[in-house]
């Protein structure tokens, strides 16, 4: 539950009984699912509202995508993952087929220059 393990809620709800007491406990409880409640549904309103607002154009916008972690995932990381996730294709020249072995440099032979290298 939230990342929590069992040994966490088990501290958590020693603490509440201590902070609370026995008697008050469930009043807190009750008052906290309602407070939840009411944030949700404010943001289900607010997310409808700002939907209706925008107008059809924007009918499949999220505001989940507005958070830059989103945001750069959807639009910078969806062609890098596709490709990573994607088949390897088979390769053009057969294997063992390459470029041709460099042989070595004979006694006083100078190496190739190519000036636009360097």
């Amino acid at each position: 539950m939230f990342g929590l393990g069992w040994m966490e809620v088990g501290a958590l709800v020693v603490i509440a009984l201590l902070v609370f007491g026995p008697d008050r406990l469930p009043q807190a409880a009750a008052q906290a699912g309602k407070t939840l409640r009411n944030l949700r549904r404010m943001a289900t309103n607010a997310r409808d509202d700002l939907r209706s607002g925008l107008g059809p154009e924007f009918s499949d916008f999220d505001p989940a995508d507005l958070n830059p972690k989103n945001f750069v995932r959807k639009h910078l990381l969806d062609d890098v993952e596709d490709s990573w996730n994607a088949t390897p294709q088979p390769a053009l020249e057969p294997v063992g087929a390459g470029p041709e072995p460099i042989s070595e440099l004979g006694f006083g032979e100078l190496p190739p220059y190519d000036p636009e290298a360097t």
